[in-house]
């Protein structure tokens, strides 16, 4: 190999960067600690864009909708930006004033039910395992103290008293910083959606003024379609959430089934996690009517394998169709890895970041089978 001026200049960025890297792995406890500390400085900025993006859904259709024909644009995106907070706001309060006041009525029902219920499923366990000596020797040994039992737990608070109290400090400034944390990524997601345009064409003459012409536009590419994605993939989700929740509202109200309400708005809410949510608010939905009546639990249970697959077959490929272009086996796959990763959140993240992977990866696998 010749030594010219550009393989040496190759040689040497090969040393550094294998030197960088041994220099690394060699520290890695230091790495670790120093890109914690960084990811605690840039949280609020990453959760204000990720506002900032949830809200401009809302913000554009209503910009678009309500101002596409206004003579004054200036007060367009001002009163949009509005418009999108109170009705998120509004969102929030409606469920807060329709699930609290419920899940209160809830655990006192609960509560009272549990006296009576416990005793006969002990009756029924009984009955159930009458031939089976040890079995029923063993249920029958079960008692349910619920006396001993409250006394038990306010013992255990009172003797906690002491480390409920040392804790609170930790507690309260653990709250302060969290408010803290979001009032700086809010008004940081309103800077963004103020001057998203501005902010956009500051980025692409920055990386133009960096990076070659090709770069730039493989850049863009990969932008647009992430948006384009993610967008859908939210909009799906929610509208196919609400109307699964809606349809469970009604059709609880018209079989009489006890907590109609709650579980409609629970299943609406846990519907947004990709293929496990609504088998969630199932099961805590079936408990709750499980204490009232054992019978309309399973009712319940068959009302919702029938709902789920009128769902699943009918109204979810044509409110979500095809947005987010990804075959069923990586939504599993996107789903199983997100959720050990980064929990619900990764969930959420992983499907349509799965997909524009995978459209990505086909456009080269098709780019290489051209050539």
């Amino acid at each position: 190999m010749d030594l010219n001026k550009n393989n040496i200049k190759k040689i040497l960025g090969i040393i550094t960067f294998t030197l960088v890297l041994l220099a690394l792995l060699m520290n890695m406890g230091a790495v670790g600690s120093w890109m914690v500390f960084m990811w605690g400085i840039l949280f609020p900025f990453v959760l204000g864009g990720a506002i900032a993006f949830i809200l401009n859904l809302p913000m554009a259709a209503i910009e678009n909708k309500l101002f596409s024909k206004a003579k004054n644009r200036k007060t367009a995106r001002p009163v949009s930006l509005v418009l999108s907070i109170l009705c998120v706001f509004a969102v929030i309060a409606i469920v807060i004033v329709v699930v609290i006041p419920q899940l209160g009525k809830t655990f006192d029902s609960i509560s009272e039910g549990m006296v009576t219920f416990l005793p006969e499923a002990q009756k029924w366990l009984e009955e159930l395992f009458r031939d089976w000596d040890v079995i029923e020797s063993y249920i029958r040994s079960l008692e349910f103290d619920w006396k001993s039992w409250l006394d038990a737990v306010k013992d255990f608070a009172l003797s906690g008293a002491g480390s409920v109290v040392s804790y609170t400090m930790s507690a309260t400034m653990k709250v302060i910083n969290g408010v803290m944390t979001f009032f700086i990524a809010f008004v940081f997601a309103i800077y963004i959606l103020m001057q998203k345009e501005t902010l956009g064409r500051q980025c692409l003459k920055t990386i133009r003024a960096f990076l070659p012409e090709q770069a730039v536009e493989k850049i863009c590419h990969v932008c647009v379609l992430s948006h384009r994605t993610f967008s859908r993939f939210i909009t799906g989700q929610c509208l196919e959430a609400l109307i699964l929740g809606s349809m469970f509202v009604v059709s609880m109200t018209i079989f009489r089934l006890p907590y109609a309400l709650l579980v409609g708005v629970l299943i609406a809410f846990t519907a947004l996690i990709p293929m496990v949510g609504a088998f969630i608010g199932c099961a805590v939905g079936a408990f709750l009517i499980l204490m009232v009546n054992p019978m309309q639990a399973v009712f319940f249970i068959i009302l919702f394998l029938v709902l789920q697959q009128i769902e699943g077959n009918l109204i979810y490929p044509h409110v979500v169709g095809n947005s987010v272009g990804l075959p069923s086996i990586w939504v599993l796959f996107a789903v199983t890895v997100g959720g050990k990763l980064m929990g619900i959140v990764g969930m959420l993240v992983f499907i349509p970041l799965m997909s524009v992977l995978y459209a990505l990866f086909r456009e080269w696998v098709n780019q290489k089978s051209r050539k």
